[in-house]
């Protein structure tokens, strides 16, 4: 007899296939516990609606998460974290973070466990995929930088200045700041000096200038 598989059979079949089994296995197994139908003409006709509502049904999921992950490939994340000298978190940013900041950024409600990533736990740029069922996962950016350097970062990348989460580990880059702090403080007092001793020598002649009239 030829059914209609109403529900996934090991080793028959996938739900909505026509498959051939023994009229006895049909009619004292599978139709009465509904794990099957016969696959009359009307049943199959009816079958074949609903399998072409399905794909359907498919075509636009896939159509939408195929928009989705274009909307979420390439955003960046940025944390602000405690961490040690060598780089390592006082804790993690975990992918419940991960999905929470997504959403806020580009309004993605992801979940969490499509997020493709233990938490994370060092400082540094981090490549997280978002498993979709797409063939090629879209991938966020997932920056970490020491809580105590997150304003100086955002103001850098505000500037235009490619400054990287392990930049702001060197001792370096804290050096050239506090260089750079420096000489612009020691440039606007020299101009204010400059100009207080341009001033000098006028005052004093108006000074001289003045006692000779009276």
């Amino acid at each position: 007899m030829q059914v209609i598989l109403l529900q996934d059979l090991y080793k028959h079949g996938v739900v909505g296939e026509v498959v051939k089994v023994a009229d006895g296995f049909a009619r004292n197994y599978l139709i009465p516990n509904k794990m099957a139908i016969q696959a009359t003409p009307g049943a199959l006709k009816q079958t074949e609606t609903v399998r072409q509502n399905v794909e359907a049904r498919k075509a636009q999921y896939n159509n939408m998460l195929n928009e989705l992950a274009r909307q979420i490939d390439g955003v960046e994340l940025i944390f602000g974290r405690r961490a040690a000298s060598t780089g390592k978190l006082f804790g993690s940013v975990t992918t419940q973070e991960i999905a929470d900041e997504l959403d806020r950024a580009t309004g993605a409600d992801i979940n969490r466990r499509r997020i493709s990533q233990q938490s994370l736990r060092e400082v540094g740029t981090h490549q997280v995929p978002v498993r979709l069922g797409n063939e090629t996962p879209p991938m966020l950016t997932v920056t970490i930088v020491p809580e105590d350097d997150l304003l100086e970062f955002l103001a850098a990348r505000e500037r235009g200045e490619q400054v990287s989460a392990e930049d702001l580990m060197t001792e370096g880059f804290r050096y050239q700041t506090s260089a750079e702090d420096a000489v612009e403080s020691e440039t606007a007092e020299d101009i204010d000096g400059e100009d207080a001793a341009d001033e000098a020598p006028a005052a004093l002649e108006e000074a001289e200038l003045k006692a000779v009239v009276e």
